[in-house]
Parts: structure tokens; sequence; C-alpha cells
């Protein structure tokens, strides 16, 4: 009896591991673009936090402490949109646990 449910639980366990591994390509495959200042200032970034592409309106190029600003901006936005889209792929892997990665 103990036995058949350890099984079962490495079954699980397996299973759960071999979806992470397809859930964690999905993430570093899935990109997002923040926006900043009515999207005077865009910013792609990819599953893994990596920048692809900068978009910024000229009339922003006269102001730095403005452009600074958006930039940041736009650019935790694209991450916020990342993490929230790993957090909801990851939870649906592991039930709603929260595992340490």
């Amino acid at each position: 009896m103990f036995k058949d449910g350890m099984v079962s639980m490495i079954q699980k366990a397996k299973k759960m591991q071999e979806d992470m591994k397809i859930v964690q390509e999905e993430i570093k495959l899935t990109t997002c673009q923040g926006e900043s200042g009515s999207g005077a200032v865009k910013i792609t970034l990819t599953g893994e936090y990596r920048v692809t592409n900068i978009q910024i309106d000229e009339s922003l190029l006269t102001d730095k402490e403005i452009l600074e600003d958006l930039i940041m901006t736009a650019l935790n936005d694209a991450s916020f949109q990342i993490s929230e889209i790993s957090k909801a792929k990851l939870k649906n892997v592991t039930g709603g646990i929260n595992l340490p990665f």
C-alpha cells in the first residue's frame, strides 16, 4: 500500500519536472513590450529578461531626464509583464505551490 503511494508520487514528480521544462522553454520564447509616455518609449523584453528592441520618439531626445525616466518606466513595465506571465505559467504546472525558482 505504501509502495503504491510512493510510486504514484514519484510518477507525479517526474511529470511535473517534464512539464516544468516545457514551461521554462515557453517562457524563454515569450516577449513583452513595455511602454511609457503614451507609447513614446517602447522596450521589447524576452522571457529571459533580455532587451531586444528599444523605440524612442525623436521628440524626447532633447530632455535627458524625462527620457531616462521613460526608459526606466517602459523597462519596468515589460519586466512586470514577463514576471506575471512566468508566475501564471509556473502556477499551472505546480498546482499553485510556490517553488523557489
